[in-house]
């Protein structure tokens, strides 16, 4: 190994092809550069966290093939176990009214998983019963938990009957002829609102006229309750558990009772950006929610303000509040297919808001079609490793300007922690900073920079990052 301790000050400042401030620097000198980053690297999963794991979710709105997608899945998980995940989230397994179009969301018989003709179809769009079952055993071989998508607030697909308390024709008949061949769980207007016992549930309701009433015993039973409910046929294929959608349709009570009931991790999608509503609703259900706070935090700072002062803030985000329960993201299915910007993250600041989730607290989630995008890959993946490893300890904010954020992670015991580096200018930026490592050698996990900086007696050093890019850094070897 090269003596890094003797590494000349012009060394360490070289970042990409450039000796930042002082002289240019030749391609042979860069590539002797990386070639010392990459010998002096530390081996990070020496430091696996007690808690290391990220979530992938699995799909994308219309996924393709049709009949084919838990076979496609399959093929993937090999890779994913390798990088890091620790859970995968499925879409709604039942057959839904769209038939072999249905990515779900329109649930019509809750045990019909791909085994009974209806709706036009015999498979879902994901494939059989049997298909399902192969990919839960895959994933768990490679020590991976399958999460089952579960909507319970809205049913659509039923037979037309007449409702005496909406005193009008309503699609509300579920049976073996009408949408449920399964036969469990049959439904009709008594299980839906209003009725005698409730007039609604939440406010926010998807479709009224199906909107299923938690409150009528029969619904519990069969949703959660019974022997044979949705819920616990669901456990007994593997799933090891649960995003609920649409929480906004239903109280947090009732995720709390499913939960209650069958156990399994589980996070609720309340699609709001206020993170004291996310945090009511957390401590309301007990279950962790998706930060949609932090999502919009980063969509705001990256794609709209192009300003990250607001990363700086204290608590506006959900994990921020309470980062055990707060599941953050960049994307998902509905995000990336919504067509108001305001909405998505842009694919140029998709990799700076990754950067963000996978170093900080929470627990992250990497959605499909990022991941297997060639352009983000390796990214992710360094990112993925970093997350599992050296993001760990108390977190502390040294900067947070309009061009840069920069935050550190203490580390904790032999866990030397991190620094992270935003930078959405359009040139390399370097600034001189507090770390907790003393006269060390520390390198860019990332690759995006080839500097080498050694920390002072008192632990100054002088980091950077390139333009529209980020750096994290941590010690090297000695």
């Amino acid at each position: 190994m090269k003596n890094i301790k003797n590494i000349s000050v012009k060394t360490i400042l070289i970042l990409g092809g450039m000796v930042v401030g002082l002289q240019s620097c030749s391609d042979d000198n860069l590539s002797n550069q990386q070639t010392l980053v990459e010998d002096i690297k530390l081996d990070l999963s020496q430091f696996q966290k007690a808690d290391a794991g990220v979530m992938m979710q699995a799909f994308y709105w219309d996924v393709e093939p049709r009949g084919g997608w838990y076979d496609e899945v399959s093929t993937k998980i090999e890779d994913w176990a390798v990088s890091g995940i620790n859970r995968i989230w499925l879409p709604a397994p039942g057959k839904g009214a769209s038939g072999e179009f249905s990515m779900g969301y329109d649930p019509s018989d809750y045990f019909d998983l791909g085994e009974f003709n209806q709706q036009g179809t015999i498979e879902t769009r994901f494939g059989s019963r049997a298909e399902l079952e192969s990919l839960i055993q895959k994933s768990h071989d490679n020590n991976i938990e399958v999460i089952a998508d579960i909507v319970m607030g809205h049913n659509s697909g039923g037979g037309l009957q007449y409702n005496p308390y909406r005193d009008a024709e309503v699609y509300s008949l579920f049976n073996e002829e009408n949408g449920n061949a399964s036969g469990k769980f049959n439904r009709n207007f008594e299980h839906f609102h209003p009725n005698p016992i409730s007039e609604s549930d939440e406010e926010a309701l998807f479709f009224a006229e199906t909107d299923l009433s938690h409150a009528v015993p029969y619904v519990q039973e069969w949703l959660w309750g019974r022997d044979d409910s949705v819920a616990e046929f669901y456990k007994s294929l593997g799933f090891d558990g649960w995003r609920f959608d649409y929480v906004k349709s239903f109280a947090p009570k009732w995720v709390k009772a499913w939960n209650d009931k069958v156990g399994g991790f589980s996070v609720g999608e309340n699609f709001d950006g206020n993170e004291q509503v996310l945090k009511d609703w957390v401590d309301a259900s007990g279950s962790p929610a998706f930060d949609f706070a932090c999502f919009y935090r980063l969509d705001e700072t990256l794609d709209r303000a192009n300003d990250l002062t607001a990363l700086g803030n204290t608590d506006n985000m959900l994990r921020k509040l309470d980062p055990a329960n707060a599941v953050t993201f960049t994307a998902n299915h509905d995000t990336e297919k919504d067509e108001n910007p305001d909405n998505r993250i842009r694919y140029a600041n998709k990799l700076l808001a990754y950067s963000y989730i996978l170093t900080h607290d929470g627990y992250p989630t990497i959605f499909y079609l990022d991941y297997e995008n060639e352009s983000f890959k390796d990214q992710l993946k360094k990112l993925i490793t970093i997350y599992n490893t050296i993001a760990a300890g108390d977190i502390e904010i040294i900067e947070a300007n309009e061009t840069e954020y920069i935050m550190k992670r203490n580390g904790s015991g032999d866990n030397p922690g991190l620094i992270l580096y935003m930078n959405i200018s359009n040139r390399t930026q370097q600034r001189e900073v507090d770390s907790n490592w003393i006269n060390k050698t520390i390198i860019d996990y990332t690759d995006n920079s080839a500097a080498t900086p050694i920390t002072s007696a008192e632990g100054k050093v002088t980091i950077q990052a390139p333009g529209r890019s980020f750096s994290v850094w941590s010690i090297a070897k000695e």
